[in-house]
């Protein structure tokens, strides 16, 4: 069975920094990888995914040029660099792992780790 364990969440103030990593029990080289979070009373939204295989990166609007994916794969970790953090960043943060299969189908996700920043 997969794991996925985050970890590096907490509290910072706007301008601030956080890395988040995420072990996962499984290749992150053979898996396309990604970050999730949600927000108290929003959907979940797709933050930043990696396909090492496919030398593929995807950010969204709201994180790019301040957030970075990357994974080491010798440690089948993933993490997440997230950089001038402001406080619509505030939310569960999730790792997931998937299939390619043209896109990264996503079967497996951790317990989240929380981001709380303040003004």
């Amino acid at each position: 069975q997969v794991q996925l364990v985050e970890s590096g969440g907490g509290s910072v103030q706007a301008g601030g920094s956080l890395r988040l990593s995420c072990a996962a029990s499984v290749s992150t080289y053979q898996h396309c990888m990604g970050w999730y979070r949600q927000a108290p009373g929003k959907e979940r939204e797709g933050v930043a995914h990696i396909w090492a295989r496919g030398g593929t990166t995807y950010y969204a609007d709201s994180v790019k040029g301040r957030f970075t994916i990357s994974q080491d794969n010798a440690k089948n970790t993933l993490y997440l660099q997230m950089n001038s953090l402001n406080p619509d960043d505030t939310a569960m943060y999730y790792c997931a792992a998937g299939i390619w299969v043209g896109y990264c189908a996503y079967n497996t996700w951790g317990q989240g780790t929380q981001v709380t920043v303040s003004s």
